[in-house]
């Protein structure tokens, strides 16, 4: 009924031989895994970068409390020759760095890409302060608090300049219509319209 087996040595050879492939299974399954949760790692990782970065560019911009022009009325016909837009960290903002932010003015002839250089002219504009409670906006113009306030000056006369190529009547003449693109380095993006009065005449400051 029962198979004598001879030879020992054939069945401990078949154990050996075995505990090879077991272990071969064990090793390939454990490099396997570390390869997966590396993968998963760097995907996870790069999912909550991608995650962050968008949210950035969402909630870190700059929200406007309000814009006023200057009237220059030099000339034959009176024109905004300055625009002060008053602006703040928009809900949910982490800190906003003026001084990295860029500007993009698009009026009816042109546009102008803008900086900070400390003063406002045909390539930069400059920045105040509205309040800060902390100086920080003085000290290296950021915005770190919600109720930090700051104005942001464009000289539309020289910007007008560069782009008409001339010195008369230069600014936004009445009834023009200007868009700034205020874009904060996490490139976040605020618009503000701004459409000159019909009449500038006998105003020296108008809302827009």
């Amino acid at each position: 009924m029962f198979e004598k087996i001879a030879n020992n040595e054939d069945r401990g050879q078949v154990g050996i031989g075995t505990l090879i492939v077991f272990i071969a299974m064990v090793l390939v399954a454990a490099i396997a895994a570390g390869v997966l949760i590396n993968t998963a790692g760097f995907l996870q990782s790069s999912a909550e970068e991608t995650g962050q970065q968008s949210s950035s560019q969402v909630t870190d911009r700059l929200q406007v409390v309000s814009t006023v022009g200057t009237v220059d009325a030099a000339g034959s016909e009176p024109v905004l020759n300055q625009v002060t837009v008053t602006v703040k960290r928009a809900p949910g903002a982490d800190n906003v760095d003026l001084e990295t932010t860029i500007a993009q003015w698009v009026d009816e002839s042109a546009t102008a890409d803008l900086t900070y250089k400390g003063a406002a002219n045909s390539t930069s504009f400059n920045t105040g302060v509205f309040q800060d409670d902390d100086s920080s906006i003085t000290d290296s113009n950021v915005l770190n608090d919600p109720a930090d306030r700051a104005t942001l000056t464009f000289n539309a006369a020289d910007i007008s300049a560069e782009e008409d190529g001339t010195t008369q009547n230069v600014g936004i003449s009445e009834g023009e219509t200007v868009t700034i693109k205020l874009n904060t380095q996490s490139g976040g993006t605020t618009t503000v319209t701004i459409t000159a009065p019909e009449t500038l005449s006998g105003k020296s400051t108008v809302a827009l």
